[in-house]
């Protein structure tokens, strides 16, 4: 169901530079969403009173949750900005709040300096990173595919995930290297807000580079859309013919908003459940980035080359049989070669799996509607699952005292995934995919 095989020529002919524009500020922008997740033990012990640990860490990480709720309105916002005006302005609206919440975050006093006041305005920053990040997918995955070739669509989207991950090996490395060169102190103190701040560092050159990108909203399709209702009837009118790809790409994007996740939480896992130390504990989002970025670039070849149904559906496969002897590796030997073994098992199935699935959504919408919708159905699945799932996973391991307790629920979360993954239709037909 490729509904855009006839896009004008024009906006395949994009320089790479510009492309790359777009890459460069999305990586960004989840640099420092994401570095809030690795750091967040320390984090607990900055903004929570420290009488009850496990009770501060669970309020840290409600605290990481509550972000993805304004997720829905900023993608329902930032997102239908992307289809009226333009992709160009969408993005560096985005990238401009969220530069202005992390260097909020990240100068928010301590709990001992100014009491219940710095938990509530670490949630607020938190809240309008949300806001940000929900109408940041949108933008820029119509932008992207737009920009390509149809024949290389795949590559271009999957580098959009490749980025954001490149993005989690950065947090890794500076991770890594404060673990490495901090105390325990000095991490909780001022180390996690250095982190921060070197992303914080770069948000007035990402917002340059967005500034000089063309726009790639074909005006034609979008004038020609009916515009005689009002403003949310008239995008449901729009979008009510492809509520099928909306609601298995919701089930296909929770599965995969899980996934990633659970593999986001390891680090703390690592390091409050398994109990080892912080320098093996962050150096897993060093291996989860890594191999993420070169897993995501192969499968948008492979879906280009095959199709995207056979390079989501094979490892989605995969992935669901690893699961839980995974974790049950992980438990049982406790140690760094385990622990990477598993890990990276994991981390290179969903990687494979998840990139078909954003181009498939992208591929079965029309640009008048691509940005918005998009935009909110990632954002939907973000919003319930992925703000939630680190919370639930640590309220379960609590509750049950079963360190494999995370298996169980994301295997349950792969399985709906990929029932969603046979049931949808082919994106790519054969003749896209020969150029």
């Amino acid at each position: 169901m490729n509904v855009d095989a006839n896009e004008s020529a024009a906006l395949r002919r994009v320089p790479l530079r510009h492309v790359l524009a777009v890459f460069v500020g999305n990586g960004l922008e989840f640099y420092d969403f994401l570095t809030f997740s690795y750091f967040a033990v320390y984090i607990s012990r900055t903004f929570y009173p420290s009488g009850n640990p496990s009770a501060a860490l669970l309020a840290t990480l409600a605290t990481f949750g509550a972000g993805f709720l304004t997720r829905p309105v900023g993608a329902i916002i930032i997102g239908g900005m992307g289809d009226r005006i333009g992709r160009k302005p969408a993005m560096v609206f985005s990238f401009t709040l969220m530069g202005a919440a992390i260097v909020g975050l990240a100068l928010t006093p301590s709990y001992s300096k100014i009491g219940a006041a710095a938990p509530v305005i670490v949630l607020m920053f938190r809240l309008l990173q949300g806001f940000a990040l929900g109408g940041e997918v949108g933008p820029t995955t119509a932008f992207m595919a737009e920009a390509a070739p149809p024949h290389r669509r795949g590559l271009y989207l999957s580098m959009q995930y490749a980025t954001q991950d490149f993005a989690v090996l950065t947090a890794g490395v500076i991770g890594t290297s404060l673990a490495a060169l901090l105390s325990e102190r000095q991490l909780q103190v001022w180390g996690w807000r250095a982190a921060m701040l070197v992303g914080a560092s770069i948000v007035p050159f990402g917002i340059f580079l967005r500034r000089t990108l063309p726009e790639t909203l074909e005006r034609a399709d979008h004038a020609a859309a009916p515009q005689h209702a009002p403003g949310a009837r008239r995008w449901r009118e729009r979008a009510r013919p492809y509520m099928a790809i909306v609601v298995l790409g919701l089930m296909m994007l929770t599965a995969g908003t899980i996934g990633s996740y659970t593999l986001n939480y390891m680090t703390t896992y690592a390091l409050d459940t398994l109990r080892l130390p912080a320098t093996i504990s962050f150096s897993l989002i060093i291996l989860n980035g890594g191999l993420s970025v070169v897993f995501e670039a192969a499968s948008g070849l492979l879906s280009d080359r095959f199709g995207r149904k056979p390079v989501m559906i094979v490892p989605g496969v995969l992935l669901l049989l690893s699961i839980l002897p995974c974790f049950w590796v992980i438990d049982h030997w406790r140690n760094v070669w385990a622990l990477y073994g598993a890990e990276s098992v994991m981390v290179a199935f969903a990687a494979v799996s998840s990139v078909p699935v954003i181009v498939t959504i992208t591929e079965s919408l029309p640009a008048r509607i691509r940005s918005g919708a998009v935009a909110t159905i990632y954002a939907f699945a973000i919003s319930i699952f992925g703000g939630s799932t680190q919370f639930v996973i640590k309220w379960l391991i609590d509750r049950t005292h079963n360190p494999l307790a995370p298996a169980y629920y994301w295997t349950g979360a792969a399985f709906i995934g990929l029932i969603a993954m046979i049931l949808v239709t082919e994106s790519a037909p054969i003749k896209q995919r020969q150029g």
